[in-house]
């Protein structure tokens, strides 16, 4: 619901707070995983991608799904403390 109040400039928060909640709860192998984004710096690319977006026409919506996955799964690494 936030996200739909703020126009989607929230949106970089909640995949945040999501992948990192998602990782302090899960376990392989024995090791935890860690999610080491921030909001910030999603925040930087989802503006470019969004401006990318409004420059085709909507057309460049297609890659915003896989590069959304490529930076999430680029920010996890296993916890070396586990």
């Amino acid at each position: 619901m936030t996200t739909l109040i703020t126009l989607g400039i929230c949106y970089p928060w909640a995949v945040v707070m999501t992948y990192r909640w998602k990782t302090k709860h899960t376990w392989i192998n024995g090791q935890r995983p860690r999610f080491t984004g921030t909001a910030p710096g999603l925040f930087v690319h989802w503006i470019k991608w969004f401006l990318l977006c409004v420059i085709t026409i909507g057309i460049y919506g297609f890659w915003v799904y896989p590069r959304l996955q490529k930076w999430i799964v680029e920010h996890q690494e296993l916890d070396p403390t586990s």
